[in-house]
């Protein structure tokens, strides 16, 4: 069984989880400049067996396109080019940055570590791939 990894694509930073071999829990993994997210997979891929990708896709309140969404369309294309063994699932990523603010606030990081954005990557996808776990045993 392989690792399932999560991808919170940004046009600056992108933050990456991963499940365990399991794929039980989903851990905060790292955040790359969005220009070195594929040659990171690649290397990723080469040292885990990866099962499948889940990125997250920016939608409005009302289920509508963010300015965001056309960025990780792209990103989306270029990733099942990338890896075209491996499936890539999208998932709803409303409120995650908002969810990984909480997050760290009750596991007591400092103000300083919540605010640094590439922390905020990484958690959200941490949660965006707990979300999937969880819609998969549904």
């Amino acid at each position: 069984m392989g690792r399932i990894v999560a991808i919170d694509y940004g046009t600056k930073r992108v933050g990456l989880a991963a499940t365990d071999v399991l794929q039980i829990i989903a851990n905060p993994l790292e955040t790359v400049h969005a220009k070195d997210v594929l040659a990171y997979l690649k290397d990723y891929v080469q040292r885990e067996p990866v099962e499948a990708f889940v990125l997250g896709m920016p939608r409005r309140l009302s289920g509508e396109d963010t300015q965001a969404t056309q960025h990780v369309v792209g990103f989306h294309r270029t990733l099942q080019k990338a890896f075209p063994g491996i499936p890539v699932h999208l998932v709803d990523e409303r409120f995650t940055s908002k969810m990984a603010q909480a997050a760290m606030l009750a596991g007591g990081l400092k103000k300083k570590d919540r605010q640094d954005k590439a922390t905020v990557d990484r958690v959200s996808a941490a949660i965006i791939l707990q979300s999937y776990l969880e819609s998969r045993t549904i």
